[in-house]
């Protein structure tokens, strides 16, 4: 049994080093993920950074550095598939990006661990950590400030379809409901869809969008009379 033979007790503890390190490291991102309720949580983070710190551990037992750096290059883009399977695409709304990326840093993690830089592992993970953490007040503080209509890259715009009938009442509920979440509205025009159903689309000013926010502006408009369907999207300026 050749396991007898080529058992060494050092290799082997070096190995768990690696496999410890990418398994805690991969924990403390998943967490963070897991938190805020992403595609990728928990367990996706820590399996991603074992994953790679072993394929990393291995080929530098087997080829030593030079194959621990073609591991490394294949990894990078393997985790590429997996990352876009968290990437989701609803209309011209794309979501995920951010779970996406952060795979890629975990695998990076999980790289710095097979490779025995469990200093540079520790380090990058703290890194991912206040990209994920730190940074989210200063994005939303970034979102909320108004654009200027030349330089917006996108254009939001509300749409309800109502019966003739509620016109009137909706299309100013419409204005007073998106204003009361702090999304003014630039313009209101009404398409004609048939003899018993019109559409009001109402155009955002330009600013960066809370889905959250607007979905609950469409929860409340559906549930109203004479309200046959509530949505908003999203289209970007080539």
């Amino acid at each position: 049994m050749r396991f007898l033979t080529t058992f060494q007790l050092y290799d082997f503890l070096d190995t768990l080093v690696s496999l410890v390190t990418a398994f805690v490291l991969g924990a403390l991102i998943g967490a963070e993920r897991q938190y805020r309720q992403r595609t990728a949580g928990l367990r996706t983070n820590v399996l991603v950074a074992v994953g790679a710190a072993a394929f990393v551990d291995l080929a530098m037992h087997i080829a030593g550095a030079d194959g621990a750096v073609r591991v490394i290059a294949y990894v990078v883009s393997g985790i590429g598939f997996l990352g876009a399977g968290v990437i989701m695409k609803q209309g011209l709304d794309v979501r995920g990006l951010n779970t996406a990326a952060t795979l890629w840093a975990s695998a990076a993690v999980g790289s710095c661990a097979g490779a025995d830089m469990v200093a540079q592992a520790a380090a990058l993970t703290v890194f991912v950590l206040a990209g994920n953490t730190l940074l989210r007040p200063l994005v939303n503080a970034i979102n909320r400030i108004p654009l200027d209509a030349q330089s917006s890259e996108a254009t939001y715009e509300f749409k309800l379809a109502v019966t003739p009938e509620a016109l009137p009442a909706m299309r100013d509920r419409l204005v007073e409901q998106l204003e009361k979440a702090n999304y003014p509205v630039a313009d209101v025009e009404v398409v004609e869809h048939g003899d018993d159903l019109l559409e009001i689309v109402a155009r955002l000013v330009s600013t960066a969008i809370h889905p959250a926010e607007l979905e609950a502006v469409v929860a409340d408009l559906e549930r109203q009379p004479g309200v046959r369907h509530a949505t908003w999207e999203v289209s970007t300026k080539d």
